[in-house]
């Protein structure tokens, strides 16, 4: 294991536990004055805690994995539709209603998701084909992110009441409020088996690096490494989509954080990305329960959009000025 994996590790030791003290209402722990501290560190906070871990590490996984698949450092999970899938299954759960007969009502609007999200995986193998073509592959992608965000703009647009608008338009914020461990059982099995699938893919990512044409003569089965990577990203995202919401620029931002402390290779940047995005996303969760406001709390979902778009945007002028420097354009 790297120095940086062994540091990150670190972090999180350290962050995990604070994080629980964390709050409106802040835990002394060798003074716990609060009633019912006990209940609220392990039936509200350290689930929350444990979901972050689990949605954040799946996004920056993910995030890693994508940018080296597609050779481009502006992709994000977002991209090849899996995320607006996953989303679009829950709000058509929040939009009828449904109950699933032989399931809690709680697990409903997560098994919608998790439809969702293995629906648009089936649909990018269906399209992409046998070949495992990169432009292919991320065309069909884009065509199920717009697909699927202009259904979600559909439904909110004919809400059938005031509840329900209101329902799709919080949930699609993203937030890791009011979770419980039920959730931690929904995404920790998907986020676990996608990191592992992704990691799993690293060697054939390394080969992609030299061109399609270079990894086919060194072994590498383009639809086996596209088919590993539609099923991590699909495992990582829908899940953590189908408890969370939208979270977006975890799987953008988190790699670029990461990748000047490694040698570059895809292979190598995953785990870290993993672990730095969950170290993101609960440092991210406690200052959204921490900061006071009179509505409730920051939503996840827009303090990470407030952070990630500075950075994006600082990253496109970052890249222009190299182009410019390289006579590109500018």
């Amino acid at each position: 294991m790297t120095r940086l994996n062994l540091t990150l590790i670190a972090a999180l030791a350290i962050a995990l536990p604070l994080s629980l003290l964390a709050g409106q209402v802040w835990i002394d722990p060798f003074h716990p004055a609060v009633a019912n501290a006990s209940t609220i560190l392990m039936e509200l906070r350290l689930p929350r805690a444990v979901l972050a871990l689990c949605v954040g590490g799946g996004l920056g996984a993910a995030g890693a994995a994508m940018q080296g698949y597609l050779r481009n450092p502006l992709a994000d999970p977002g991209l090849f539709g899996i995320a607006p899938c996953a989303a679009l299954g829950a709000v058509l759960s929040l939009w009828t209603g449904a109950i699933v007969p032989w399931a809690d009502a709680a697990w409903t609007l997560p098994l919608f998701a998790l439809i969702g999200a293995g629906t648009a995986m089936a649909l990018l193998s269906l399209i992409a084909g046998r070949e495992g073509g990169v432009a292919t592959f991320t065309l069909a992608g884009m065509m199920l992110a717009s697909l699927a965000g202009a259904l979600m703009s559909l439904a909110i647009s004919l809400a059938p009441s005031p509840f329900a608008l209101s329902e799709i338009v919080t949930w699609l914020m993203g937030a890791l409020a009011d979770r419980s461990w039920h959730d931690v059982w929904i995404a920790a099995p998907g986020a676990l088996l996608g990191i592992m699938v992704l990691r799993l893919a690293g060697r054939g990512l390394d080969a992609l690096l030299l061109g399609e044409a270079v990894a086919r003569s060194l072994g590498v089965n383009p639809a086996r490494l596209q088919a590993m990577l539609i099923v991590g990203v699909g495992l990582t995202v829908g899940s953590g989509v189908a408890v969370a919401g939208i979270i977006g620029f975890v799987g953008l931002v988190v790699p670029h954080l990461v990748r000047p402390l490694t040698d570059r290779r895809p292979s190598q940047l995953i785990l870290p990305s993993a672990l730095a995005g969950a170290l993101l996303l609960l440092i991210a969760d406690c200052l959204c329960r921490v900061l006071p406001l009179a509505g409730g709390e920051l939503r996840l979902g827009i303090a990470l959009s407030l952070i990630g778009a500075p950075f994006f945007l600082a990253l496109l002028l970052r890249m222009r000025r190299g182009h410019s420097a390289d006579g590109g354009w500018g």
